[in-house]
């Protein structure tokens, strides 16, 4: 079994909403940094936004007041409520956990302090 496994993705456009989920197994979200990252094409992988163990959240400022984290300690998932979507959201979104990540009130993502990744899930956003 996968230890993430996002959902959700899918075609929009410019302008709407999608809901990623990233179920995690194995592990407990709780002592792990778990972060959003996406990767357009021809272009670095960046980081989306980040949650803690504490529920403490932050975003890339591309994105900030129009995506939210969030965090199911039931289900053992984290969720990304993306609304008011342009074209330059574009591109695979991973989640991933943080073996050596800190997500406080500020965030510098680094690819390599994360360990395990999902297999990605796209998101399109055009009309």
């Amino acid at each position: 079994q996968l230890p993430l496994v996002e959902s959700g993705g899918g075609l929009v456009q410019p302008g709407g909403s999608l809901r990623l989920s990233c179920a995690a197994s194995g592990f407990t979200l709780d002592y792990y940094v778990i972060a959003w990252f996406r990767q357009a094409p021809g272009k670095e992988r960046e980081g989306v936004s980040c949650i803690n163990g504490y529920g403490t959240t932050n975003y890339a400022d591309s994105v900030k007041g129009r995506f939210t984290m969030s965090k199911d300690n039931a289900k053992n998932a984290v969720t990304l409520q993306m609304n008011s979507l342009k074209p330059e959201d574009t591109g695979v979104y991973y989640c991933a956990r943080g073996d050596r990540a800190t997500c406080g009130s500020s965030w510098y993502p680094v690819v390599n302090e994360y360990d395990y990744w999902g297999q990605g899930t796209q998101v399109t956003v055009s009309s």
